[in-house]
Order: structure tokens, then C-alpha cells, then sequence
């Protein structure tokens, strides 16, 4: 009775469904390339076959270093079907992380940019670059390896290491595909999608889209890097309709010239970092659909999500823009997001009283590779430890207060930097804000604003500062404030490691 019952779940499945019932249909657009599913899975087993050819074995580890490519969408397909673990590496890591990387995961084999290659530097494994890449593919037998464990590893992510080496985190076949799932419900993913590229796949496996809009039959438009002009001439020329981005990135096309009013539906995930109400509010003038997602490299990208309920048309645009700035409720395959105190206890849900979120569920990792003690360290009574300090509202919508790391105690009184970013983003000349804290002799620490101004904006640091004040506590105000741009990773997410550091050494 199993064998009719029961079949190991992976992610793979979905191009195989894809390659049959969509098989003439657009599946890729990458430049001037342009591919079906029939030739996408087609590709995909090619590659398969052609890691098998170069020594790959099951189980073992191979590692891409690529933007949104072509390339780095069919390894999301072509690894697996080998049987072995995918390693995307981010872009933006310099050699020397990329070295210990490789060597941490024992990657037996890389593919590689053209335009990356020289950050990989001597390498005592294979390399296969994208130069070759095609040609190479197109050679190769088809190959498959069935899954015959869907919680077996189907990939490493590795986090950024900001305050040390990076963790490798152990993602298996049936978290993966179940994610994927609810990434295509909450996303209203279908046929006719057309989802952008602009989240990078090597980032959390691209919160598992690379197989969720597979599922539905959509078309992947692969970008190589994020430009704001770019992300508009698809829109208006590609029709993109989703697209996933930081809040950073959605500052940049509120602010682009080319920024217009949209004459057709696009669904945007934002997440990374929580974006400011004044942001939602703008985004939504243009007429996109934000969607509000939480999550962590441990969780497969976004675990929860502000789902939108209808009796929220109602409320002005403001309500709704400090609504969806929440970050909601577990995702339709994840268990119930709770909030603890530190005895471990639930906090009420009363919108003001914080705690540290916890997750678990499917789509939860299996934990650090090569790390037990750091596993160990992450988890309480079977449930993950995000880190984040937030709230439980009464309709039961969890709100991320701040990086438990990232609260300013000053003078004995918790200080939340998101709380103060949100006051200084209000005021119509600040594009983007970052406060953390920096040292204080009277009163331990004190909150330091880092700002970037509109073009059109002249607003002074008193101006500003008082202008918080009006918003909230006197004392929560930034004590200094630092105008410029603001440093930021590869997808997006501001650096506030980086600010630490210029704040403590003034």
C-alpha cells in the first residue's frame, strides 16, 4: 500500500510536471536566450548528467558562483537530479570567504560566471565556467538520481558571518518543496506570471521561487544585478507581474525618474528587513501590491507573512501601510509563530509586550553543517530561536520589534532601532534610516541615526531630531546623527554591522 501512497517529496518534481503539461510555454528569459519547459528539463538532466561525467557522486557537494543566470536556475534543478548538494555562493564575498566556503562544505566541483571567475582564484577542484557551460551541457547524456529520502540535504546556504565564520545551513528535498508551495499560494503564482529576478538565487535558494514559479507554469526573467532602471523597463516592457526585493530595493524605484503609476497588477514580497510604513505608503501610490514576508536563511526565506484580510480595504492609506508593515502570521505550511519571554513563556497578545520569535515546522533547516554546537545553541524545546526580539498583536499578527542584538539600552529604558527608523522615514526629505547604538559614559549606550536624503531634501540634523521627538519618546531620539549613504549587502539588506563599527569608533 506505500508505494501508491507515498512518494519522497523534492522540489525536482516540479519541472518534471512543468516539462509535461506546459512543455511548449515559456520557462526562461536570460538576455537574448529563451527556453521552454520541455528544454529546461531537458538542460537540467543534461547538467545532471554532465556532473555525473566529471565524478559527482551522490551526496557530494557542488557549488555555484553566478548571478540570476540561466545557469544558477538549472543547477536549482540539474544538482539535485544528480543526486548531490547545490552551494550557491554569493556574488559579493571576497576570495578568501568564497576559499573557506568551498573548503568548509568539501565542494568537489564549481561552476562559475565568466564574469566571477576571478574570485575563485586557484582552486583544487574542477571548475566549469560559463563559457563552456552551454556547450558542455548540451553534450551531455541525461541523468537522474531519484530522492530516496525527502529529508535528505538538498542544499547549503551559508549566512553572511558578520560576526564570524559564516554557517553552512542544511536545507532538505521536502522543506524545499513544501516552501515552494507556499511561495507559489501566497504569491498567486500561475501561468501567467511573469516573475523578475531580482532576489538573488544564491540568496536562501531565492526564498525557494526558483521551484515555486516553476510549479505554477510561470516564466523566470533572469537579471543579472539589480538596477532600478532595469527592473522598470521590464515591467513595462516584460509585463513583470512578482517580484521579490528588500526594502531598500523598492526605495530605489520610488525614487527612479522612470518611477510611474502601474497599469496592470504587480505583486512584490518584500522582506529582509522590515519596511518603513512611509515606503508602503508610496509603493502603494504607484498601485503595487506589497506583500510583507519574515523570515531567516534558517527557515527557507520567508516562514511568516502579513496576509492581507479584506476588511483591511477599508482603512485610510496610512492604517494600511502601518498594517502591512507587520510581519504577520506563519505561512500556510508553517506551524504557528510563537513569542516568548525569557522563562520560555508565551507573551500576551497584546501588541506591546516583547519577546524572542520562535519558528518551526517543514520548512525549518535541519541545522548548521558541520556545526552541532551552533545547532544546539539555535534551538529550545524543538523550536528555533530567531534572534528577533517582537510583539503579538490581538489578531494574533506577529510584529518584528528588532534583532535582539540590535536594542539600545539606554539608561536602564529599551530603545528598538526599528521604532526610531520608522519616526525619522515619516519625515518627507529621509529616503532611508539606520539606527544603532553607540557607547555612552552617563548613559550606556545612546541611539546614533545614520540617514540618506531624498535629492530634493534639505533637512538638518536638529530639524530631525526634533521632528522624532514629536513622534516619539524625547528620549528615544537620536543623540547624533550621520548623513550619507548607507552601506548594504548584496540583497539589499542594510549593514548595520558596518554602522556598529563607525558608531562605536565615532
Amino acid at each position: 500500500m506505500t508505494g501508491i501512497a507515498f512518494r519522497e517529496l523534492s522540489p525536482v518534481s516540479f519541472l518534471e510536471r512543468a516539462a509535461a503539461v506546459f512543455a511548449d510555454r515559456p520557462a526562461v528569459v536570460d538576455g537574448e536566450r529563451r527556453d521552454t519547459y520541455a528544454q529546461l528539463w531537458q538542460r537540467a538532466q543534461r547538467l545532471a548528467g554532465l556532473l555525473a561525467a566529471r565524478g559527482v557522486e551522490p551526496g557530494d557537494r557542488v557549488a555555484v558562483l553566478s548571478p540570476n543566470t540561466h545557469l544558477l536556475l538549472e543547477a536549482h534543478y540539474g544538482v539535485p537530479l544528480a543526486g548531490a548538494v547545490l552551494v550557491a555562493l554569493n556574488t559579493r564575498l571576497a576570495p578568501a570567504e568564497i576559499s573557506y566556503i568551498l573548503e568548509h562544505s568539501g565542494a568537489s566541483l564549481v561552476l562559475v560566471d565568466a564574469e566571477h571567475r576571478d574570485a575563485l582564484g586557484e582552486q583544487p577542484i574542477p571548475v566549469i565556467d560559463s563559457e563552456s557551460y552551454d556547450e558542455l551541457v548540451d553534450g551531455a547524456e541525461p541523468h537522474r538520481v531519484e530522492v530516496a529520502d525527502e529529508r535528505s540535504l538538498l542544499s547549503i546556504n551559508y549566512t553572511s558571518g558578520t560576526t564570524g565564520r559564516p554557517k553552512g545551513v542544511m536545507y532538505h528535498h521536502r522543506g524545499a518543496y513544501l516552501q515552494a508551495l507556499a511561495m507559489a499560494y501566497h504569491a498567486k503564482l500561475d501561468t501567467s506570471s511573469q516573475y523578475l529576478w531580482t532576489l538573488p538565487m544564491f540568496h536562501t535558494n531565492g526564498w525557494c521561487f526558483p521551484w515555486a514559479v516553476t510549479a505554477a507554469g510561470g516564466v523566470h526573467h533572469c537579471l543579472r544585478k539589480v538596477d532600478p532602471g532595469a527592473i522598470w523597463r521590464a515591467i513595462t516592457e516584460e509585463g513583470i507581474t512578482h517580484f521579490c526585493a528588500a526594502p531598500t530595493v523598492l526605495s530605489m524605484l520610488a525614487e527612479h525618474p522612470e518611477a510611474r503609476d502601474l497599469d496592470h497588477v504587480l505583486r512584490v514580497f518584500a522582506g529582509g528587513a522590515p519596511p518603513w510604513p512611509a515606503l508602503l505608503a508610496r509603493m502603494g501610490e504607484l498601485g503595487f501590491d506589497i506583500r510583507h514576508l519574515y523570515g531567516l536563511t534558517e527557515t527557507f526565506g520567508p516562514a511568516v507573512v502579513c496576509e492581507w484580510q479584506p476588511e483591511w480595504d477599508a482603512a485610510d492609506a496610512q492604517h494600511r501601510a502601518r498594517l502591512i508593515a507587520r510581519q504577520g502570521i506563519g505561512n500556510v505550511v508553517a506551524e504557528p509563530v510563537r513569542v516568548t519571554d525569557p522563562d520560555g513563556e508565551d507573551v500576551p497578545a497584546d501588541g506591546l509586550t516583547p519577546g524572542e520569535i520562535l519558528l518551526r515546522g517543514n520548512n525549518v533547516m535541519l541545522g548548521y553543517y558541520r556545526d552541532p554546537e551552533a545547532t544546539d545553541n539555535a534551538t529550545t524545546d524543538g523550536w528555533f530561536r530567531s534572534g528577533d526580539l517582537g510583539v503579538r498583536h490581538p489578531d494574533g499578527y506577529v510584529e518584528l520589534r528588532d534583532r535582539m542584538k540590535d536594542v539600545i539600552i539606554s539608561g536602564g529604558e529599551n530603545i528598538t532601532s526599528i521604532e526610531v527608523e520608522n519616526a525619522l522615514t515619516a519625515h518627507p526629505d529621509v529616503l532611508e534610516a539606520a539606527v544603532v547604538a553607540a557607547p555612552d559614559e552617563k548613559w550606556g549606550e545612546v541611539p546614533v541615526a545614520f540617514v540618506s536624503l531624498r535629492e530634493t531634501g534639505g533637512a538638518s540634523e536638529a530639524e530631525l531630531v526634533e521632528f522624532v521627538r514629536t513622534r516619539i519618546a524625547a528620549f528615544k531620539a537620536p543623540k547624533r546623527i550621520v548623513f550619507g549613504d548607507l552601506p548594504k549587502t548584496s540583497t539589499g539588506k542594510l549593514q548595520k554591522n558596518v554602522l556598529r563599527n563607525k558608531a562605536v569608533s565615532g
